[in-house]
């Protein structure tokens, strides 16, 4: 999909609506059909559409991905709309009217931000990413507020705007860069230019982000949705020095206290695995502390405690059972207990969920969760069911 022009033709969008529902299985057949009345080029683009719309419904919803235009790499790494709107909704509360977005790829951020009201400049060097982003923004009825301009976001002037919200490029030629400074453009050029924003800024990193890379004058949030941790987050014109952990939905969020690290303690009852937000800031101390738990070993987000507390910042499991690291004892185990369903979970371990199954082979009507790990240094497994 090298040109964008040509399904925004009425020929183009009547295609579109044709092969919505297109089973990749068919696709072939449906091909050679519509190729007798409309040219080849066109048809494969329509197509090519259409799966992309299919993929990017997770994380926009059919309705609007089925009206929006994407390209394979804006599937990948855009926005998931749930984690946009509440980045929206900060900065709007935040008392926030206009937002420079900066790199806005195919426009996920910006469709954000206007429908929480806010004026918008979109920012994309890249001429086919900003036409899509101009697209969707005019698809979803959203024109008035979204300007998309094709540019370097180094060269752009963002006096007059309130905010500016940067989403530098993470992935290169050979995949995901790590090095803040080797995103494109260099994390340092996008904190001055969030710092000269007049009342807030928000810079989307990568979730790994080391803390030491995050400015003393930032707030740093890790983002997760439904568990699966997305994004982090640091924001200007807001708390400097503070660390959150946001799970979506809700929202919910923790703030660090500058706890001390937990004490490590034998296994208890009850096992606490932390959101992956809540690990990623560095907030288990947070999570121990609410629940009266300690750690299984010093290096382990693990967290166990004698009681069971409610919380949504971690799930909770009932430990019925607890042994050395010894595959025969396990296997022995879970026969006893019937156990056919088996989720493994791990931390510390080299050994790999599918290896362990194939070895305790399962049987059974009940269900079980094992977690390979270490107690106070040492090989473990721990054996229960989610509270």
């Amino acid at each position: 999909m090298n040109d964008l022009a040509p399904l925004l033709t009425p020929e183009g969008r009547a295609l579109l609506d044709e092969v919505r529902d297109t089973d990749p299985a068919q696709e072939l057949a449906v091909a050679t059909r519509l190729r007798r009345e409309h040219p080849a080029e066109l048809v494969s683009a329509a197509l090519g559409q259409a799966r992309l719309r299919q993929r990017a419904a997770v994380k926009f919803g059919a309705e609007d991905a089925g009206r929006m235009f994407f390209t394979p790499n804006g599937v990948e790494q855009s926005t998931r709309a749930s984690v946009a709107a509440y980045r929206a909704r900060r900065l709007a509360d935040l008392g926030v009217t206009s937002v420079a977005d900066l790199c806005c790829g195919i426009g996920g951020d910006a469709i954000a931000l206007a429908r929480a009201g806010i004026r918008v400049l979109a920012v994309d060097r890249d001429p086919l990413t900003a036409a899509v982003a101009r697209a969707n923004a005019e698809a979803l009825g959203l024109a008035d507020l979204v300007e998309v301009r094709e540019a370097d976001v180094t060269e752009v002037d963002t006096t007059g705007y309130d905010a500016v919200f940067a989403d530098p490029a993470r992935r290169g030629g050979r995949g995901r860069i790590f090095d803040p400074e080797a995103y494109s453009p260099p994390l340092s050029w996008a904190v001055s230019a969030a710092r000269r924003a007049p009342r807030a800024a928000a810079l989307k990193v990568a979730p790994g982000i080391p803390h030491e890379a995050v400015p003393e004058d930032a707030e740093a949030e890790w983002i997760s949705d439904g568990g699966d941790v997305k994004e982090a987050v640091l924001w200007f014109g807001t708390a400097p020095g503070a660390v959150r952990a946001t799970l979506l939905p809700g929202p919910r969020t923790l703030l660090s206290r500058g706890l001390p690290d937990p004490a490590v303690r034998p296994p208890g009852r009850y096992l606490y695995e932390p959101d992956g937000a809540v690990i990623r800031a560095h907030l288990v101390s947070e999570v121990a502390d609410r629940v009266g738990g300690g750690l299984l070993d010093a290096t382990i987000a693990y967290v166990t405690a004698d009681a069971l507390h409610s919380t949504p910042y971690a799930t909770a499991y009932e430990i019925t059972d607890h042994l050395p690291f010894n595959v025969k004892k396990l296997k022995a185990l879970l026969r006893e207990r019937g156990v056919g369903t088996l989720t493994v979970k791990k931390r510390g371990s080299a050994v790999e969920p599918e290896e362990l199954r194939k070895k305790v082979k399962p049987q059974g009507p009940r269900s079980a969760t094992v977690f390979l790990t270490r107690v106070a240094g040492a090989p473990a497994m721990l054996v229960g069911q989610p509270v």
